[in-house]
């Protein structure tokens, strides 16, 4: 007894933990991008995630090579929407934007991948209270992007439509590998999903022209590498998969509406960024939208208080 009352306990320092890892995630990206071409700095994560995630695998003797044509399709899918498509738009988004400004557009993530649930899986139809809740998500991104007159053909909103697409991917990418059974381990579906991605990755970099120059690999770049190989990726996967066995997807999803409050911190730490009025409302927004379309599950989550008891 006194083990699961530990275990319960540290739920919600597993949580910040994990919204803490994938905050300054995007702060690690700003660094990054400051040197490196874009995909490229992305494939290279994943091609040094993807070979570490496998080799742990390897390690524990689990069954690691896909075999039927459903687990490779799964990979293929993840490989291309989740990894490749998302960290490609994203990269190039923020390019253009803050990581605390893209950290608000990818919290839109939950919300979307309602919209697929329901128009792709065919899960019961929106209540109005939850159509509401969408419109309040879209509503807040459209406020992120700040499209006023003068701001309509900045690069600012571009960013925010690339991230938007990248935010649109993820989502796709999830729903449509949730529908793909598979017997094959998380850990080893992962780490393929990773490599492909990286692969499809350094194949839209050569095609984009990028090109790796040794003297942009700084010290600095260096270590943001490292912290998003393996912080934000390697641990903030394994504790994704824990906390999601621990709470279940709903309550998961509130670490996407934490995200962005870490972002925007480090990114004020670090690199002296203040986030923008328009973009805190915008945030506000969306995470209205949310709660509403996820209301059942808030409350459900307020009442149990990271208990095991059922609601």
């Amino acid at each position: 007894m006194e083990i699961i009352e530990t275990k319960i306990q540290s739920t919600p320092v597993l949580f910040v933990l994990l919204a803490t890892f994938w905050g300054t995630s995007f702060v690690a990206i700003d660094v990054g991008l400051e040197r490196v071409p874009p995909l490229l700095f992305a494939a290279a994560r994943y091609d040094v995630a993807g070979l570490a995630v496998l080799g742990y695998v390897l390690f524990t003797r689990e069954r690691w090579l896909p075999h039927a044509r459903g687990e490779w399709l799964s990979v293929f899918v993840g490989g291309v929407l989740l990894i490749a498509a998302f960290h490609a738009l994203l990269y190039l988004g923020q390019g253009y934007i803050s990581g605390a400004v893209a950290a608000i557009v990818v919290s839109l993530v939950p919300l979307l991948t309602a919209v697929f649930d329901h128009s792709l899986l065919g899960e019961r139809r929106l209540e109005p209270v939850g159509g509401a809740g969408l419109a309040f998500g879209f509503v807040g991104v459209v406020v992120v992007a700040n499209p006023t007159p003068g701001a309509l053909g900045s690069t600012a909103a571009l960013g925010v439509g690339l991230v938007f697409l990248a935010a649109t991917a993820f989502a796709l990418g999830s729903v449509a590998t949730r529908s793909l059974s598979t017997d094959l381990s998380l850990l080893a579906q992962q780490a393929w999903t990773m490599l492909v991605g990286a692969a499809v990755l350094h194949a839209a970099s050569v095609l984009r022209g990028e090109s790796f120059v040794a003297s942009a690999w700084t010290p600095s770049v260096l270590v943001a590498f490292g912290y998003l190989t393996v912080v934000s990726g390697v641990l903030g996967f394994l504790l994704y998969f824990e906390l999601l066995g621990r709470v279940g997807p709903s309550e998961l999803n509130l670490v996407n509406y934490l995200v962005p409050v870490v972002t925007a911190l480090v990114s004020w730490a670090v690199l002296g960024e203040v986030l923008d009025p328009t973009a805190a409302a915008g945030f506000a927004v969306v995470f209205a939208g949310f709660a509403l379309l996820k209301r059942d599950a808030l409350r459900c989550l307020v009442r149990s208080r990271w208990a095991l008891a059922d609601c």
